[in-house]
C-alpha cells in the first residue's frame, strides 16, 4: 500500500516571458503556441498513462498561464476543460520588484543583490518578494493537505521545493534543478520519475 496518494504535477507550458529568461513570478503572463502545445503533450501522456486519471483530484495555480495550462491539459484527456479547481498556495514564487526584468538586466542595475542571490538562493529574498525558504513552507502547507490522488498545474518553482520536500534534497540542490515544461513528474509509491 502507497504511503501517499499518487502526485501528477504539470508545470505551466512555455510563455513569451520563459523564451526571454524574464523573471515571472506572479505576473499574469499567458502561454505561447508552443506552451500550449506542451500542456496538449502532457495531458495525452498522464491519460495514455494513468489509466485511473478520471478520479484523481485536479487543482491548479490560479494564474492564467496554469489554468490554461490545465484546461488544455483536461481537454487532451478527454475531460471537461473547467472541471477543476485552484488553490492559491501554488502560486509561483514572487520576485516582488524584480518581476519582468532578466537577471541580466539586474546584474547591471542591482549587482550586489545578484551577487547575494547566486550565493544563496533558497534565503535570498529579492524586495518586496518571497524567498525559497518561504516558498518551500508555503508548498508544504499544500502538499499537507494532498489525501487522494491529484494533477496539480502549477509553476517551477513550486515544483522544485516539491521535488527538494519529496526526496529530501539539500536547498542549494533544490533551487538548481531544471524543471521542465514539455513532460511531467510522476510521484507513485517511492518513485519521481520525469514522463
Amino acid at each position: 500500500m502507497p504511503s501517499h496518494p499518487t502526485l501528477v504535477f504539470i508545470r505551466h507550458g512555455q510563455t513569451d516571458w520563459n523564451v526571454e529568461l524574464r523573471l515571472q513570478g506572479q505576473q499574469d503572463i499567458p502561454l505561447n503556441d508552443h506552451g500550449r502545445a506542451q500542456a496538449r503533450r502532457n495531458g495525452q501522456m498522464a491519460a495514455q498513462l494513468i489509466p485511473d486519471i478520471a478520479t484523481f483530484d485536479f487543482v491548479a495555480s490560479p494564474l492564467e498561464r496554469t489554468r490554461e495550462t490545465m484546461e488544455i491539459a483536461r481537454a487532451a484527456m478527454g475531460f471537461d476543460p473547467k472541471a477543476y479547481r485552484t488553490d492559491d498556495r501554488l502560486r509561483e514564487i514572487t520576485f516582488g520588484d524584480w518581476e519582468g526584468f532578466t537577471t541580466e538586466e539586474l546584474r547591471k542595475t542591482h549587482p550586489e543583490m545578484v551577487a547575494e542571490r547566486e550565493k544563496d538562493k533558497w534565503s535570498f529574498l529579492p524586495p518586496g518578494g518571497e524567498s525559497y525558504r518561504m516558498l518551500s513552507d508555503r508548498a508544504a502547507s499544500w502538499l499537507n493537505t494532498v489525501k487522494r490522488n491529484t494533477v496539480a498545474v502549477s509553476h517551477g518553482g513550486i515544483g522544485r521545493v516539491l521535488i527538494g520536500l519529496i526526496t529530501g534534497l539539500a536547498p542549494a540542490e533544490t533551487v538548481a534543478l531544471d524543471f521542465h515544461q514539455d513532460r511531467f513528474l510522476l510521484w507513485r509509491d517511492e518513485s519521481v520519475t520525469w514522463i
